[in-house]
Protein backbone atom coordinates (compact mmCIF):
# COMPACT_ATOMS: atom_id res chain seq x y z
CA UNK A 1 0.00 0.00 0.00
CA UNK A 2 1.10 3.28 -1.15
CA UNK A 3 0.66 6.49 0.69
CA UNK A 4 0.07 9.98 -0.95
CA UNK A 5 -0.66 13.19 0.39
CA UNK A 6 -3.14 15.27 -1.66
CA UNK A 7 -2.32 19.22 -1.50
CA UNK A 8 -4.84 20.43 0.92
CA UNK A 9 -3.49 17.85 3.31
CA UNK A 10 0.44 18.99 2.29
CA UNK A 11 -0.68 22.77 3.42
CA UNK A 12 -2.65 21.32 6.46
CA UNK A 13 0.22 19.67 7.85
CA UNK A 14 2.77 22.12 7.34
CA UNK A 15 0.43 25.14 8.85
CA UNK A 16 0.96 22.69 12.34
CA UNK A 17 3.73 22.84 14.94
CA UNK A 18 6.37 20.61 14.53
CA UNK A 19 5.42 18.39 17.51
CA UNK A 20 2.03 17.49 16.13
CA UNK A 21 3.31 17.32 12.48
CA UNK A 22 5.51 14.69 14.10
CA UNK A 23 2.73 12.58 15.76
CA UNK A 24 0.78 12.73 12.75
CA UNK A 25 3.65 11.31 10.62
CA UNK A 26 4.36 8.77 12.78
CA UNK A 27 0.32 7.58 12.96
CA UNK A 28 0.49 7.03 9.09
CA UNK A 29 3.51 5.19 9.54
CA UNK A 30 2.38 2.83 12.13
CA UNK A 31 -1.42 2.90 9.70
CA UNK A 32 1.32 1.43 7.02
CA UNK A 33 3.00 -1.11 8.77
CA UNK A 34 0.38 -2.27 11.37
CA UNK A 35 -3.26 -0.75 10.75
CA UNK A 36 -4.82 -2.67 13.58
CA UNK A 37 -2.72 -0.62 16.14
CA UNK A 38 -4.36 2.77 15.17
CA UNK A 39 -7.49 4.46 15.41
CA UNK A 40 -8.80 4.62 12.37
CA UNK A 41 -12.60 4.03 11.44
CA UNK A 42 -14.87 4.42 8.32
CA UNK A 43 -17.10 7.81 8.15
CA UNK A 44 -20.59 6.52 7.37
CA UNK A 45 -21.76 9.85 5.55
CA UNK A 46 -19.39 9.15 2.47
CA UNK A 47 -18.36 6.30 0.85
CA UNK A 48 -14.15 4.84 0.99
CA UNK A 49 -13.79 7.42 3.22
CA UNK A 50 -12.04 7.17 6.52
CA UNK A 51 -10.77 9.05 9.52
CA UNK A 52 -7.42 8.87 11.48
CA UNK A 53 -7.57 10.13 15.00
CA UNK A 54 -4.23 11.64 16.58
CA UNK A 55 -5.29 13.38 19.58
CA UNK A 56 -7.34 16.22 18.89
CA UNK A 57 -6.30 15.95 14.91
CA UNK A 58 -8.62 13.75 12.20
CA UNK A 59 -7.10 12.80 9.07
CA UNK A 60 -9.59 12.41 6.75
CA UNK A 61 -8.22 9.67 3.98
CA UNK A 62 -9.77 7.94 0.94
CA UNK A 63 -8.70 4.23 -0.03
CA UNK A 64 -8.29 3.22 -3.42
CA UNK A 65 -8.38 -0.52 -3.37
CA UNK A 66 -7.59 -0.84 -7.12
CA UNK A 67 -4.77 1.02 -7.49
CA UNK A 68 -3.21 0.16 -3.54
CA UNK A 69 -3.09 4.02 -2.81
CA UNK A 70 -4.28 5.68 0.33
CA UNK A 71 -4.96 9.45 -0.28
CA UNK A 72 -4.33 11.88 2.67
CA UNK A 73 -7.68 14.16 2.56
CA UNK A 74 -6.87 16.67 5.17
CA UNK A 75 -5.61 17.18 8.45
CA UNK A 76 -8.25 18.69 10.54
CA UNK A 77 -9.32 19.67 14.43
CA UNK A 78 -11.56 17.26 15.84
CA UNK A 79 -14.15 20.20 15.49
CA UNK A 80 -13.32 21.28 11.95
CA UNK A 81 -12.74 18.04 10.66
CA UNK A 82 -16.29 16.58 9.75
CA UNK A 83 -17.68 19.98 8.78
CA UNK A 84 -18.37 19.95 4.48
Amino acid sequence: MKLELTEPAEKDLAELDKKTQRRIKVALDKLLTCPQAVDLRKLKSTPERWRLRVGDWRVILRLDREQEVLYVLRIRHRREAYRG
